[in-house]
């Protein structure tokens, strides 16, 4: 309570000494005038000092041993007076093991801070890169104390972890989290950790930008881009804004040095909230999933799709036997809502599938054939691990693309009246790869009806029902495919 209202009363001198200073023009220095200015950058001070002592009790250095498995390279040598370098890999009963790997332990070290305590355990937040791999995990408070650490989830989609550890001692803070929505660019901002084996430093800025998700970037989560000096050892550290609370978890920099140039990056916290409560109940994040592959397309690709006057993601593909499907959602389709909310990206539409409860049903709004269509709805499911994801379902399993004169060109076709789309990106073992098509391709007619356009050739692949087959223009005719029956 008293760190509270220091806190609190340090911004409120911060405010009214601003105020008594500044809205007047500057007057010839005096003693008097000098001594309110520093009382001003004293009370600024005196904020940060709060803002520290509040929260590096909550902070925590992530020491972590990881065993790495590497192939031999000794491993073909032959030593006749037996192993005297010691490059023999044997198990634990001494025989010897003949393939050609080592194992060996690497040392490693990072951020954390202690976002809850259920009774005697207390949970460490950090990420998945610190601590997602570890076989031991050390946690040393800001008293210097050391307790023995362990792995309760991890998840590497969103770079997080959750480890804890055991003590009786009551006095040892859980941070308070705060609300990453209403953070915004140009808010002063402090990170904590140890950076470079630092342990225990705090570095000041303000908020550069939010919503950072390029394409680089990962796409299931938008980052709190931040001046304050981040560098290695303060992934997993907390970022802070000016009233105490964790607005977000410190990740990655983009630095050409390997050091801080000012580029820092964090998850918003409130990606993690929930994540804190899965990971503490079942071990492991679970993402929602509907089946739908998504594209982020160029202006003139939405000028043909007729979609030039929406924001939204673009349903390239869909698996056949996923909730999408069973919903109504088309290969095509141009989604511009879900649940309601406007979609403005890619990723944003990531994002959000991701974070809908299993089980739960969706609302979507798509563009099809220049109707906007409402409501497709769709169960959410778990989604599958990566190699359950089988291209077999993917549907149509490649990528329509506009077939304009200099793509024309590039293929070495004549016929200036020729219309159709492009066939781009076939996917191995899809529906595609099964009718024989390949990259280059150009499909005339679907079904028999002749296709001029990505918006032609969109709606007639949504109106096949059951079955469909393509026309392929070759050497001046065409070739009708097989017919794929789904």
């Amino acid at each position: 309570m008293k760190k509270t209202i220091k806190l609190i009363t340090g911004l409120a001198l911060l405010t009214f000494l601003s105020t008594q200073v500044f809205a007047d023009p500057p007057k010839k220095t005096t003693t008097s005038t000098a001594a309110s200015s520093l009382a001003v950058v004293e009370a600024f001070q005196n904020v940060f000092r709060s803002v520290s002592e509040t929260m590096l009790p909550s902070v925590v250095e992530v020491d972590i041993t990881e065993t790495k498995t590497v192939q031999d390279p000794f491993s073909n040598f032959s030593f006749p007076f037996g192993d005297f370098f010691g490059y023999g890999n044997n198990d634990k009963d001494g025989s010897e093991k003949n393939d050609g790997k080592r194992q060996y332990e690497q040392s490693g070290l990072g951020s954390g801070v202690i976002v809850r305590r259920t009774g005697n355990t207390l949970y460490v937040l950090t990420n998945n890169h610190v601590a997602g791999s570890a076989t031991k995990i050390s946690i040393k408070l800001n008293d210097g104390r050391e307790f023995e650490g362990k792995l309760v989830g991890a998840d590497s989609r969103i770079d997080i972890a959750l480890v804890s550890f055991e003590s009786s001692d009551a006095s040892i803070p859980v941070a308070k989290l705060g609300d990453s929505d209403k953070v915004q660019p140009g808010d002063i901002c402090m990170a904590f950790g140890a950076p470079l084996g630092y342990s225990q430093s705090v570095t000041q800025g303000i908020i550069s930008a939010t919503g950072r998700s390029e394409s680089h970037m990962s796409s299931i989560s938008d980052y709190i881009q931040t001046d304050a000096a981040i560098n290695q050892g303060n992934s997993g550290g907390p970022l802070v804004n000016i009233y105490g609370e964790v607005v977000g978890i410190n990740t990655w920099i983009a630095s050409s040095s390997g050091g801080s140039v000012g580029l820092g990056f964090a998850i918003p916290i409130n990606n993690i909230k929930d994540s804190i409560d899965s990971f503490i109940k079942n071990g492991k994040l679970t993402y929602g999933w509907v089946g739908v592959s998504l594209l982020d397309v160029t202006k003139d690709y939405k000028n043909e799709l007729g979609v030039a006057d929406y924001e939204g993601a673009f349903a390239v593909e869909v698996f056949t036997n996923s909730p999408a499907f069973k919903g109504g959602i088309k290969p095509g389709d141009f989604i511009i809502e879900l649940n309601d909310k406007k979609v403005k990206s890619v990723n944003q539409l990531v994002r959000d599938v991701g974070n809908l409860k299993v089980g739960t049903t969706a609302k979507f709004t798509v563009v099809r054939g220049g109707k906007v269509i409402a409501p497709l709805i769709v169960k959410v499911e778990e989604r599958a691990k990566e190699n359950e994801i089988q291209n077999s379902k993917m549907w149509p399993g490649f990528i329509a693309t506009p077939l304009s004169e200099e793509v024309k060109k590039q293929l070495g076709v004549t016929d200036k009246k020729l219309k159709g789309v492009v066939v781009s990106n076939v996917e191995e073992k899809s529906p595609a790869a099964s009718l024989r098509l390949q990259s280059g391709d150009i499909i005339t007619a679907v079904n028999g009806r002749s296709v001029s356009n990505l918006a032609e050739f969109y709606a007639e692949l949504a109106n096949a029902n059951k079955s469909v087959n393509f026309d392929i223009y070759s050497n001046g005719g065409t070739v009708t495919t097989g017919t794929f029956r789904f």
